[in-house]
């Protein structure tokens, strides 16, 4: 037990270094390939971001255990809605004005309605992933054709400053992009043991472990990216990457998992508890950025709100647990 504790907590700190050091060298790679800067700031670093809950998916489905994988998306749009944009709603107040995020985050509610559609007899068959993969490819796709149409958009000069601070030679770069994708698989791995071990000798299912301590540490890359981004006043890029980390999830995270291992005895609590909390989750970040009323802001009682809710949903959690060993 003390060993598997040891190996979480050494995989996530693991996790969330190799992480960064994926991103920066893909993005200096990008760089260098001659990627637009915007491109490269919503996709590379997009991807970088939900890195490690795809090699986790991955990793988690090959060893056998599709549920922590599931638990790990579904409890990672969570964390990333009520804890991070919750946390840095606190921090500072986020004003909403990009047309981008407005139109991405209907999106994001679209999917999140499709996989409770396909989950609800319980099952996730290697079709339905496959089709979550499609829909995926066809987001980034559909991304990077908007994306090369606007180069100028307000978004292209922070990324591209961003980048000639980070000047980073051609060499270091596909260094740190290959040293920081060997260690997230091999931090994934020790993760993904420890979170298995953890969860057979308290005698939870991989599902908790996956919507809870997996979840909250592979939000961990989101957390320090949206504060960072909206002490520097990019708010949108902030709920952008929470945004986009959440569609990463629900199609590539879920996807990938459903194809390696096809789910086909899933807990009823998923689609009773953990996908209706999520859509709670998804409806009220849709609902305090749109700004019916206005300019859409999220302001610091609604950020407390979303924490709130966070703390709450993982209370009832831990309660449940220890109702059913108790």
């Amino acid at each position: 037990m003390t060993l598997a504790v040891l190996a979480m907590l050494g995989g996530f700190a693991l996790l969330v270094w190799s992480a960064d050091r994926f991103v920066e060298g893909a993005a200096a790679t990008a760089g260098y390939a001659g990627m637009p800067p915007l491109l490269i700031g919503m996709v590379v670093v997009g991807f970088g971001t939900s890195a490690p809950e795809m090699v986790i998916s991955t990793v988690a489905a090959l060893k056998g255990s599709p549920n922590l994988a599931l638990g790990n998306a579904l409890g990672s749009n969570i964390a990333n809605i009520g804890l991070v944009l919750g946390i840095t709603a606190l921090v500072v107040p986020l004003a909403v004005h990009s047309r981008a995020e407005r139109s991405e985050l209907p999106l994001l509610l679209v999917f999140s309605v499709l996989v409770g559609a396909l989950i609800w007899d319980g099952a996730l068959t290697r079709s339905e992933s496959l089709l979550l993969l499609g829909l995926f490819l066809g987001l980034m796709s559909w991304t990077i054709f908007r994306v090369l149409r606007q180069r100028e958009d307000h978004q292209s000069s922070a990324v591209d400053q961003k980048l000639a601070d980070r000047e980073m030679p051609l060499r270091r770069a596909l260094l740190w992009l290959t040293v920081g994708l060997l260690f997230l698989i091999l931090s994934s791995r020790i993760l993904v043991w420890g979170a298995v071990s953890i969860a057979q000798s308290l005698g939870v299912s991989d599902l908790i472990i996956g919507l809870t301590i997996v979840a909250l540490g592979t939000s961990l890359p989101e957390l320090a990216t949206s504060i960072t981004a909206a002490r520097k006043g990019e708010h949108d890029i902030a709920i952008g990457n929470v945004v986009g980390s959440g569609m990463f999830n629900l199609l590539a995270v879920i996807g990938i998992a459903g194809a390696i291992a096809p789910m086909q005895s899933m807990a009823a609590e998923v689609r009773l508890r953990d996908w209706p909390t999520m859509i709670v989750m998804t409806v009220a970040l849709f609902i305090m950025a749109h700004g019916f009323r206005g300019a859409g802001r999220i302001n610091r009682y609604e950020g407390l709100l979303l924490l709130a809710g966070y703390i709450a949903y993982n209370v009832y959690l831990i309660a449940s647990v220890i109702g059913a060993n108790g």
